[in-house]
């Protein structure tokens, strides 16, 4: 290893180990999969929950005419209902429902034969799920009895079922497993595209700032060039970014080994073989890999130029403005297409390197843009990385030790011709 590289080890290994070992480090990387499995464990328990609660409802029929057809479909649908005679009372089915003996009861009338309405009495609401499947399933009970007591009624219970939409693809043939999966990658690959260039470049940004700040810079460049200051610094953030990523995903993939499986086991009637399905393939997280590090290079080189030139937070916040919005314009307009292709232009758009992590993932793991497109993306992005660097390189080199008002954009253009 030459001395170039061993300063720029040395630097990285001290941006590495210092990060690594401060509190904020350790407490973000435990508490993001503490919180990620406390969500999943809380969602878990109450599916549950839903699932074995108290599904017991009692049904009177003042009509003599639906109320077993309006059983049979609840039963169907999961509801234990019970029908009991008109002649109870309905001060005796509250009294139930009180001491808890059934959920709830159901009442029909001869209102309900008119215009579909019925009373649902309880101690809870039940909810607008609940509510809208058995609102469905009165009026279609009492709309079959009243056409069954109509002649010409050819045709129409079709009718009744609702109408059907038949989706069929034209050009390659993609499942429908396959495009969820593609949706549900490319979204959650350009947040975390989103978050991590906006995180570690503000890291990288403090950093630069902190040693300027303290004149600590002043000695470290006596002993190295400010160019492998820089990439020692963009390198070591990396690295503890890349650590913390790959522990959070390690944690991902055992809470889905040890999630799904107690889910199947607590909700054997649901199909959750279809969320392995949806995972992600090896193709995917490479590529999700390779926009992260060339993202985090082109943007942290940024993100150190604007380090340099400034002098304080205030200065800093104002300065990195411009920055924030080439990461925040390209996620509000990923927002506009989740599924890829919303507007022509949008996947042009997504060629352009600065916008091409956010934006060109998504469309590359959906399938909604031509591959050559994908690899013009990441060509840009590759010369887009050594410009910026140069440019950054030359900034950094002047603004590290200067001091005084944060220079103009005619000094800058200076700073970099003549640096």
């Amino acid at each position: 290893m030459n001395t170039a590289w061993k300063q720029v080890w040395a630097v990285l290994r001290r941006e590495y180990v210092e990060r690594v070992k401060t509190k904020g480090f350790v407490i973000s990387t435990i508490a993001i999969p503490v919180l990620m499995l406390g969500m999943i464990g809380l969602s878990a328990f109450m599916a549950v929950r839903a699932e074995q609660s108290q599904r017991q409802l009692a049904l009177v029929d003042f009509t003599g005419e639906v109320g077993e057809e309006v059983a049979r479909r609840m039963g169907a649908a999961g509801y234990d209902l019970e029908i009991v005679d008109s002649g109870i009372g309905l001060e005796e089915l509250d009294r139930r429902v009180l001491e808890e003996e059934i959920e709830a009861y159901i009442v029909l009338d001869e209102l309900t034969l008119q215009e579909g309405a019925f009373a649902y009495r309880s101690r809870e609401s039940p909810g607008r799920i609940r509510g809208a499947l058995m609102e469905s399933i009165v009026v279609e009970t009492v709309l079959e009895l009243r056409l069954s007591l109509t002649e010409n009624t050819e045709g129409v219970r079709e009718l009744l079922g609702g109408s059907h939409l038949s989706f069929e693809r034209l050009g390659e043939e993609v499942s429908e497993v396959e495009e969820v999966s593609g949706i549900v990658t490319g979204v959650a690959g350009a947040l975390i595209l989103y978050m991590s260039m906006l995180l570690y470049g503000q890291f990288v940004l403090r950093s630069v700032l902190d040693e300027k700040r303290n004149r600590v810079v002043e000695v470290v460049i006596s002993a190295l060039t400010p160019g492998r200051l820089m990439l020692g610094k963009i390198l070591g953030v990396g690295s503890m970014g890349m650590t913390q990523l790959g522990i959070w995903a390690a944690c991902a993939a055992l809470i889905g080994l040890v999630g799904v499986p107690m889910l199947a086991a607590n909700l054997p009637e649901a199909d959750l073989s279809q969320i392995v399905e949806v995972l992600p393939g090896v193709g995917a997280l490479v590529l999700l890999l390779v926009y992260f590090i060339l993202g985090f290079f082109l943007y942290s080189s940024l993100f150190a130029a604007v380090g340099a030139m400034c002098n304080t937070e205030e200065e800093a916040q104002q300065a990195n403005f411009p920055v924030m919005m080439l990461i925040i314009i390209p996620f509000m307009l990923q927002i506009f297409s989740l599924e890829g292709s919303a507007f022509a232009w949008m996947d042009w758009a997504a060629v352009f390197p600065f916008f091409s992590p956010i934006m060109m993932f998504p469309r590359a793991v959906s399938g909604s843009v031509e591959w050559w497109m994908v690899g013009l993306s990441l060509f840009f992005m590759v010369i887009a990385v050594g410009a910026t660097a140069w440019v950054a390189g030359r900034i950094y080199r002047v603004g590290i030790l200067m001091q005084g008002k944060r220079p103009t954009l005619r000094e800058l253009v200076r700073w970099v011709r003549e640096a």
